[in-house]
């Protein structure tokens, strides 16, 4: 297992890209270890910055709107249609990369970064049984299992998740009205050996979740109907996410050079559910979504030695994708402060099967023991609400001087399809003459974006057990994709700047010294762009008059973010904490009070810190640990806001979370 486990990476080696890789030591060293959600792991890595749940996912990697693709072994994991929270728990990861910069040729589709997971394995059988809880009546019971019996290998986990805090509190108090979540995760991996160079596997993964969404207390109704003294705390919107995922893959590993192809079907839904009543009171409309879809597809990965300096890559990959979308909306007739009658319903609904076909072709060129070349073409044809394709090049550079020090420097050119279910334009002219008349009349389709990468950087070991690692990047886009939720319903919808620009660094320090372990990231950017050319009714008409001709910050770009941790285990006794920090995300419209330009101000800088201690004990020799676990969440109860509800494609402000007490036990099988 282990010689194919190596000649998967073999096949798909991030060359020329910023790497920063995280083990599943570490993870089990981080405050709430594998209680952790796997979108808070991913924020102890450089670049990527927090925002709330509603973003989907709720974290941005060097200031994109989301743009992020995950791979489990090698195989790409289709993503979900706009689910709120992660789909996959902590528990599964043997080992975590993040792929950053100018990615080689096989990374097709979301190249904002690449999660390039490892499944766990195990020589002998052993797992770990968990219960862990606490503040706002968190109870998370988490199991898994895994182990090997002749040349086959498996692995299952599952946890459940249930508390009172699913979604971000729209106010800064303590606890949130409505806000009770229940979460489920499995995720499962078979592999066996057909022959000493061949095997089988197979990924199973699945989550259905529930929410509550919490309600804003003290807000006023519009007066078009209803009560003029409704209360917005006894708002009853909820939304239903589902996601099921399968994978079958073959690998064969030859003298000369290795193969693996994949076939992958995930199905996905969301089904956001109004309060019809309340809705029409405090925002003239009430949005029933359902959006649904079903991806196939397949992918092919093989190199070939042609010798001891050339090496070839080439894969494939085909999805299809069905989606289903159905809206039904509850208006009023006119237009607000002007209805005219009763409410009504309009159904708008579509349906559409979607292609995205990609092929490449790459040489790894060792032009000496210091100096490699890795330059590949990719083509990319996608078939959905518009027919386009691209021939990109990609080119990178890697220079290892001296032992430990290593440049890399490169060029991508990208093309990045919008996600098939928030590419939908809705039909506006059902809308004419009623309160959800858009201001701003024109739904061009949503194009795939278009851009220019480039990165350079270096890693340094400076002493032995201290690394350090420098990164710089700009890209320029064309058709530049955004996303946002307009409007009640927690959904996101996309639609196009037609040019932006990203420009950054990264600074990344890692220290292990015994029993201590820690990090610090440093990250700076600037995103902006202008001139909305597709999905135009979701913008305000003042602020898509401004947008036209007007460069303004992305509502993602927060200029500096940061994260940092330390760990130290003294006999059984771990201690541990992290922390994270923002510059603060965009906010500021021309409708809000008072007026200022389009995310041109920021919310309130934060830094937030986590700390965690364990005990192992083990009761006799022959016995296994049983840990015992107390962690702190924004142990100084810092009140920071997420999203103060006034940028492009906000809705209502989010606030972290704050102060939480947990703890947990958990038995090594």
């Amino acid at each position: 297992m282990d010689t194919l486990d190596q000649a998967r990476d073999n096949l798909l080696p991030a060359i020329g890209a910023s790497a920063t890789t995280i083990s599943r030591a570490a993870i089990e060293q981080l405050p709430q270890a594998d209680n952790t959600p796997i979108d808070k792991v991913i924020l102890q890595l450089p670049g990527v910055s927090y925002d709330s749940a509603v973003s989907n996912p709720n974290f941005h990697v060097r200031n994109e709107y989301g743009n992020v693709q995950t791979r489990i072994n090698g195989i790409v994991l289709p993503e979900g249609v706009s689910s709120l929270g992660a789909v996959l728990d902590t528990n599964f990861i043997g080992s975590m990369s993040l792929l950053t910069g100018a990615l080689p040729a096989e990374y097709g589709l979301r190249t904002a970064g690449v999660l390039d997971i490892t499944s766990r394995s195990f020589a002998a059988p052993s797992g770990e049984i968990s219960l862990y809880g606490g503040s706002r009546q968190t109870i998370t019971p988490s199991f898994d299992y895994g182990g090997s019996a002749g040349n086959s290998e498996y692995f299952v986990t599952a946890r459940g998740n249930w508390n009172d805090l699913g979604l971000e509190n729209p106010t800064p108090a303590l606890n949130a009205i409505h806000d009770d979540t229940q979460q489920g995760k499995f995720f499962g991996y078979a592999s066996t050996l057909l022959d000493e160079s061949t095997r089988f596997s197979w990924i199973s993964a699945a989550s259905y979740s529930t929410f509550q969404i919490p309600n804003n207390p003290g807000q006023t109704p519009l007066g078009d109907f209803g009560s003029p003294n409704a209360d917005s705390s006894t708002l009853n919107e909820n939304e239903y996410d589902t996601y099921i995922a399968n994978i079958a893959a073959w690998q064969r590993h030859g003298t000369d050079g290795d193969a693996q192809i994949a076939a992958y079907s995930r199905y996905a839904e969301v089904h956001f559910v109004p309060d019809i009543t309340g809705d029409l009171e405090f925002n003239d409309v009430a949005s029933d979504v359902t959006r649904e879809s079903e991806l196939n597809g397949i992918q092919g990965d093989a190199s070939y030695l042609v010798n001891d300096r050339h090496t070839l890559r080439f894969g494939f990959a085909v999805s299809g994708e069905q989606t289903n979308i159905n809206n039904i909306y509850t208006v009023l007739p006119g237009s607000p402060g002007a209805v005219t009658g009763p409410p009504f319903d309009i159904t708008d609904s579509n349906s559409k099967l979607g292609w995205n076909i990609g092929t490449y072709i790459q040489d790894e060129w060792k032009i000496n023991n210091q100096l490699m070349l890795n330059a590949g073409l990719r083509f990319d044809q996608l078939y959905q609400y518009v027919d386009a394709n691209q021939l990109s090049p990609r080119l990178a550079l890697v220079y290892k001087p001296l032992q430990g020090t290593t440049f890399h420097a490169g060029y991508s050119r990208y093309f990045t399809p919008p996600y098939q279910a928030q590419a939908y334009t809705a039909n506006i002219a059902a809308f004419n003459n009623t309160t959800n008349q858009p201001d701003v009349p024109l739904a061009d389709p949503v194009k795939p974006e278009r851009s220019s990468y480039y990165d350079v950087g270096v890693d340094q070991t400076v002493l032995p057990g201290l690394t350090m690692g420098a990164d710089a990047y700009y890209k320029n886009t064309r058709d530049q994709i955004d996303d946002g939720q307009f409007g009640a319903a927690v959904v996101l919808t996309q639609f196009n700047y037609a040019e932006g620009y990203s420009e950054g660094g990264e600074f990344k320090l890692k220290y292990v010294n015994g029993n201590f372990n820690a990090y610090a990231n440093f990250s700076y950017n600037i995103t902006e762009a202008k001139d909305v050319e597709s999905n135009q009714y979701l913008i305000d008409a003042a602020d898509y008059q401004y947008l036209l001709t007007n460069w303004h910050y992305t509502d993602d770009m927060q200029r500096v973010t940061g994260s940092a941790g330390a760990s130290y285990r003294w006999n059984d006794t771990l201690f541990t904490a992290d922390l994270i920090y923002g510059s603060g995300l965009r906010s500021g419209d021309l409708e809000s009070t008072p007026p200022v330009a389009p995310n041109s101000e920021h919310a309130a800088p934060y830094a937030v810190v986590n700390t965690g201690i364990s005990h192992d004990f083990t009761w006799s020799p022959n016995a296994k640990p049983l840990t015992v676990r107390f962690d702190i969440v924004n142990l100084f109860d810092q009140i920071y806001e997420l999203r103060t509800g006034s940028g492009i494609g906000e809705f209502a402000p989010q606030y972290g979370a704050r102060r939480g007490f947990f703890a947990g036990i958990s038995q090594k099988l």
